[in-house]
């Protein structure tokens, strides 16, 4: 079998699985008052791909109830859809644990779509060193991610599962100076063995990549805030099994609607957002090699997320 020009063909799950992460900003939170019950691609709270300092809160519980969520991405006729169901819950309000599911459903391009899966598992910890200050310090966590029974690319080239993880540290700070613009920075770094979130397949072995995110708030109809914004996120440019394989940093660009409100410009604390919805854009791949074209440059993204 011509195992080099399958790996050309195959390179795609890189590229465009930077489209798997597109869809939208995240939930502002405060001090004390934290109300972040808005979940990423692999179910923490964060943008859509890239976490938060912050945490699911807990009031004066030990232990919170669950927030659940739903991602999906249209990534085209060579990746096909992909499909993410989380379940997080919240600790002391220090800690937030979870798990994600990644279901794939195939695209229709011969020869490439069949690089990827069905599905796939995710396990994810983060616990908060720092509280955000108002006018100080930002917040500071570290957590992790674990993905296991991974078959997309290399795995399923190999024929074989496979699993890999990130280990991160993330600082997120929301500035309230003008008051009905509050904004919103996050960077982060990690070091991870995973080629686009599992999405595909492994890298060669552990790299140090970076991440953030900025965006700002606005009062919307009634008691609602909208959220814009625009995330980045590094990954290793090398794919395992994958020679020439090159993976692009993935931008999204998204819009996240909060109806409780629950930020700066209503008062903090005016009310959980249980419920936040996220319409998102991926800039995710185009051509990824010479006559290989991934066709995901331009992914619709959508989210749902709602604490109970």
């Amino acid at each position: 079998m011509n195992y080099q020009g399958y790996f050309k063909n195959a390179t795609l799950g890189a590229k465009e699985c930077a489209g798997v992460l597109a869809v939208a900003f995240m939930i502002i939170a405060g001090t004390s008052s934290t109300f972040a019950q808005s979940l990423n691609w692999e179910g923490q709270t964060g943008v859509f791909v890239t976490p938060l300092a912050y945490s699911v809160p807990t009031g004066d519980a030990a232990l919170s109830l669950p927030v659940a969520s739903y991602h999906f991405l249209n990534a085209g006729p060579v990746l096909g859809n992909f499909h993410q169901l989380s379940v997080t819950m919240g600790a002391f309000n220090r800690l937030e644990f979870g798990y994600t599911a990644s279901i794939h459903q195939d695209g229709s391009t011969a020869g490439l779509s069949s690089l990827w899966s069905s599905e796939f598992n995710a396990f994810h910890a983060k616990f908060n060193l720092f509280r955000e200050r108002r006018g100080g310090l930002p917040a500071l966590s570290v957590g992790f991610v674990a993905r296991t029974q991974i078959r997309n690319v290399g795995g399923v080239i190999a024929g074989q599962d496979t699993h890999n993880q990130d280990f991160y540290l993330v600082a997120t700070k929301t500035v309230t100076v003008l008051r009905k613009l509050p904004l919103v920075f996050n960077a982060g770094f990690k070091a991870t063995n995973a080629s686009l979130l599992g999405l595909a397949g492994n890298a060669p072995g552990y790299y140090g990549r970076g991440f953030g995110a900025a965006g700002f708030a606005f009062k919307g109809p009634g008691r609602s805030t909208i959220l814009l914004g625009s995330e980045v996120l590094q990954e290793p440019r090398s794919i395992q099994g994958l020679p020439g394989a090159v993976v692009p940093t993935t931008i999204t660009y998204a819009v996240r609607i909060v109806p409780a409100g629950a930020l700066p410009i209503h008062g903090w604390g005016v009310e959980t957002p249980k419920l936040t919805l996220d319409f998102g854009l991926a800039q995710a791949a185009g051509n990824i090699l010479p006559s290989v074209d991934l066709q995901a440059r331009h992914q619709f993204a959508f989210g749902i997320s709602y604490g109970f």
